[in-house]
C-alpha cells in the first residue's frame, strides 16, 4: 500500500507507523503542513476494519486539522493520530503510554489531543511520556466553573455560534425559537448543543448508536428519539450531523429535506463533488472545518494560557467566519467548500 499514490494524500509532510508488540499498540500520525506552526489534531481510537481504513482517515481528518487552525486564524497546522482497536476493550496504561512515546518521537511536531475514542484520562497517561499533548490538566471554563480540558464544550458552542449564522443566512431569521433540528449523535458534543439549542427554544429530534445518549436527551431535554435511517428525511430547519464523517452522500441526498446542514462532525461530505449537488438543491452546508473548530481553538487557548473571556471571543467568531463564506459563497456562485478552501489555502501556503 502507497502513500503517495493515495486518494486522500495531499502533500502531508510526515505520515508515521507507531508499533508497541508489548502493549499492542498499532498507531499512525499524519501531519499534512506546519507552515503555521506545529501539527495539532485529536488521537482517536476506533475499530477500523483493517489498515487502509486507519490509513485514510488520519490522511483526511490531518489535512482537515490544517484547513480548521487557518480558518480559526490560529498560528498551528494540521495533523492526526489513530490508534487501530476498539475503545471500549482495547485500552490499557501501557497502550497510552507507548502512545505517548510516539507522539515525543516526532520532537513536538506533533500536539495531540483528545478525540473520538480518547478522552481526558488517556491524555494524563500520554503526558507521563510527552509534553506534546493538549486537554490533560484542568482549567476555567466558559461561564465560570472548573472542567477537565475537555475540549468538547467549546466545539459545541462554536456549531451553536454557526447555526445562528447559518439560519439568518438561508431562512431570513433571526432567532431560533420553533427551529426545527435533527442532531446525529449526542454524545459529548452533540447533546452539549442540544441543550444550547433547546435553551434557544429549538425543538430536537436525534439518534446516536448508543441507545443511553438517546435516552439522555430525551429525558433532559425533551428531544424526539428517531431511527439512524428516519433522521435524514426528517421535516426539519437543520440537520446537524456530529457523529463519524462521511455520511452525507447521494444516498441521503435523496431524501435530505433540511435546507441547512451544520453540525459538528468531521469529513461530513463522502466527497467533494456532493458540495456542488448541495449547492444545486439550493442547502446551505456550513463547511465542517469552519463550524467545528471551536476545540482546537479552546485548546491553544489552554496552552497559551489565554483568558476565558478571550477564548469567547474567539469562538463567537467563528460565525463571523462562516457569514464571510456564506456571503463570498453566495456573490460568486461557488460552493461554500470551495469558498472556505480558498481561504484556508491562501492563509496556510507559503508566500
Amino acid at each position: 500500500m502507497s502513500v503517495f499514490t493515495h486518494v486522500d494524500f495531499d502533500q502531508h509532510q510526515h505520515v508515521v507507523y507507531g508499533h508497541d508488540k508489548a502493549s499492542g499498540l498499532k498507531a499512525i500520525i499524519a501531519i499534512h503542513n506546519t507552515n503555521l506552526g506545529p501539527a495539532l489534531g485529536g488521537c482517536r481510537m476506533w475499530p477500523y476494519a483493517d489498515e487502509e481504513a486507519a490509513l485514510r482517515d488520519v490522511l483526511r481528518l490531518s489535512r482537515g486539522m490544517t484547513y480548521k487552525s487557518a480558518m480559526a486564524n490560529l498560528p498551528l497546522g494540521g495533523g492526526k493520530a489513530v490508534i487501530i482497536g476498539d475503545p471500549h476493550t482495547g485500552k490499557s496504561t501501557a497502550l497510552f503510554q507507548a502512545m505517548g512515546d510516539f507522539v515525543e518521537s516526532l520532537g513536538g511536531r506533533y500536539i495531540t489531543a483528545a478525540d473520538s475514542g480518547t478522552g481526558v484520562a488517556e491524555m494524563q497517561i500520554m503526558a507521563e511520556r510527552t509534553r506534546h499533548v493538549a486537554g490533560a490538566n484542568a482549567r476555567e471554563a466558559i461561564g465560570g466553573g472548573q472542567r477537565s480540558g475537555d475540549p468538547s464544550p467549546a466545539t459545541a458552542y462554536g456549531v451553536f455560534c454557526g447555526i445562528k449564522v447559518a439560519v439568518q443566512q438561508r431562512l431570513q431569521r433571526e432567532d431560533l425559537r420553533g427551529l426545527k433540528v435533527a442532531i446525529q449523535g449526542v454524545g459529548q458534543v452533540g447533546f452539549t448543543l442540544a441543550r444550547h439549542l433547546k435553551e434557544a427554544g429549538a425543538e430536537l429530534w436525534v439518534t446516536d448508536i448508543v441507545e443511553a445518549n438517546m435516552r439522555r436527551a430525551v429525558n433532559e431535554l425533551g428531544a424526539i428519539a428517531v431511527s439512524a435511517t428516519d433522521i435524514y428525511g426528517l421535516d426539519v430547519d437543520v440537520f446537524a450531523p456530529c457523529a463519524m464523517g462521511g455520511i452525507i452522500n447521494r444516498q441521503v441526498l435523496e431524501v435530505l429535506r433540511a435546507p441547512i446542514i451544520a453540525g459538528a462532525a468531521n469529513n461530513q461530505l463522502a466527497d467533494a463533488s456532493v458540495a456542488e449537488e448541495l449547492q444545486l438543491n439550493n442547502v446551505l452546508y456550513a463547511p465542517d472545518y469552519v463550524i467545528n473548530a471551536g476545540g482546537i481553538i479552546d485548546i491553544y487557548y489552554e496552552r497559551s494560557g489565554g483568558t476565558t473571556e478571550q477564548l469567547k471571543a474567539h469562538l463567537d467568531g467563528i460565525g463571523d467566519t462562516l457569514k464571510q463564506v456564506f456571503v463570498q459563497a453566495q456573490q460568486q456562485g461557488r460552493t461554500t467548500t470551495a469558498v472556505a478552501d480558498a481561504i484556508a489555502v491562501q492563509r496556510f501556503s507559503v508566500r
